[in-house]
């Protein structure tokens, strides 16, 4: 065989990755099935809810997302497929036929710009493509709760429609199955499982999950199935005053809660918060006059459900999870600023220290352990969360107040301490101490609301 031949084999199957979105390892469980791992190393899920991201961007506007998301840390984008039963997207290309989510529209070919050989489905695979170029995995839902519930979707239905959709993207590496979509596992319950089922039976190697209603967790319904590889919950996005739902759980703001159940089930699966309130969201999202959710908030969700024991975190923000944009008739709750705008909002760009710091340690070895905590733990903006490893420990505190631990558990004879900032990803040394059952630190500025900080404990 001469290099000219060989080149071309080489660029043929370099083609085909490409077309068939091979460009990142599938992501799987770890072995102690508490987080993710891709390639033999620690994956960290860090995820944007860019839901509308194949119905209202164009080819352009997605690479711009993308990239803005690759850049700022980000490694999953949680998407609805199907959001709308007359959904189309913004090239006017309709999902369904006849609205009929058995009846995908599908062309034959897929060159764009053409008539007639270019579709809905052809745009989804573009994106799912440029996505894994990035390094992003896609947590693609493949139809909206409220689809489900109002078109009365059986599960025969529901079967076909995912059959067609795993046989799809089966050679798809960086797709996640994100079933559900925002509504009660107990409405359409037969077609859920309908879904989830047939997906793993034709998409053995994708994980797959349940992304609930507000305030609930997959756990509820669908912990046992065998198609549910991790859990997810929606902590929501209620004030603790505006959490009063009767056949919800009460855990008002303090997402950490859900994970304490998650955490605690058998068989072991991972958990997230794959929908905590939002930046620039109104408070209960409905009534616009109400303040917004700030960066703050963002951190502390995150923060709090990572140390009680989550293998990532969603992050969202109210005109992005929408893609705003000035063409748009209107918005929905409230969003006022655009897309490409609020992409670069503080919270956003306050998320990978986040990660940052969860992967600068021995990151498998890592649990929830609340007895650092020396004395009251604190409600509700006061509670501290504390995590470690056989060698450090993280405490976060959202308001700045006084921390006494309790560093026994860890290795060596003497703990080095440091305060890191949520907001800047900076580590600043506090000092060498001999290791006692009670240490005493005060974080920078006044105790308020939003002066968060996490301390960091190292053994020496």
């Amino acid at each position: 065989m001469n290099n000219k031949a060989f080149l071309v084999i080489i660029l043929s199957f370099l083609f085909c990755l490409n077309v068939k979105g091979q460009f990142l390892p599938r992501l799987q469980i770890s072995a102690n099935h508490r987080y993710f791992t891709v390639g033999g190393k620690p994956f960290f899920w860090l995820g944007d809810t860019g839901w509308l991201l194949f119905s209202k961007l164009n080819r352009e506007e997605a690479a711009q997302y993308l990239d803005t998301r690759s850049k700022q840390g980000f490694n999953v984008i949680q998407v609805m497929v199907v959001h709308s039963i007359k959904e189309v997207n913004a090239y006017g290309d309709s999902a369904l036929n006849a609205q009929n989510i058995t009846s995908p529209k599908v062309t034959p070919g897929n060159t764009f710009g053409k008539a007639g050989e270019y579709d809905y489905w052809d745009h989804v695979d573009y994106i799912v493509r440029e996505a894994a170029k990035r390094g992003l995995y896609v947590a693609m839902v493949p139809v909206w709760g409220s689809v489900v519930k109002e078109a009365k979707i059986n599960a025969e239905q529901g079967k076909r429609y995912a059959a067609f959709l795993a046989k799809r993207y089966k050679d798809y590496t960086n797709i996640i199955w994100m079933n559900g979509g925002d509504i009660a596992g107990n409405i359409a319950n037969a077609t859920w499982n309908a879904i989830g089922n047939e997906l793993r039976a034709e998409n053995p190697k994708a994980l797959i999950t349940y992304h609930p209603r507000g305030r609930t967790q997959s756990s509820k319904w669908f912990h046992h199935q065998q198609w549910l590889d991790f859990n997810c919950f929606q902590s929501g996005h209620r004030t603790y005053a505006q959490d009063t739902s009767k056949n919800d759980l009460h855990y008002g703001e303090d997402n950490w809660k859900y994970v304490n159940v998650d955490y605690n089930l058998k068989p072991i699966k991972p958990t997230i918060d794959a929908e905590p309130s939002y930046e620039r969201i109104p408070y209960g999202l409905h009534d616009t006059t109400l303040p917004k959710w700030t960066d703050a908030d963002v951190r502390r969700y995150g923060y709090w459900s990572v140390f009680a024991g989550a293998c990532g975190y969603t992050y969202g923000n109210n005109d992005v999870m929408q893609m705003h944009k000035p063409t748009d008739k209107g918005s929905a709750y409230g969003s006022t600023e655009y897309w490409y705008n609020s992409i670069n909002d503080p919270g956003a760009l306050q998320m990978k220290y986040l990660k940052k710091l969860m992967l600068s340690r021995p990151y498998y070895q890592r649990i929830p352990d609340q007895s650092l905590i020396v004395g009251a733990k604190g409600e509700k903006y006061n509670c501290l969360l504390a995590t470690r490893g056989r060698s450090y420990a993280f405490v976060y505190t959202y308001t700045g107040r006084n921390l006494l631990v309790n560093p026994s558990k860890l290795t060596g004879t003497r703990i080095k301490a440091s305060w890191y900032d949520p907001r800047t990803g900076d580590l600043k040394t506090i000092g060498t101490y001999k290791k006692s059952s009670q240490l005493s630190f005060d974080p920078p500025g006044d105790p308020k609301d939003g002066n968060d900080w996490v301390l960091v404990l190292d053994s020496i």
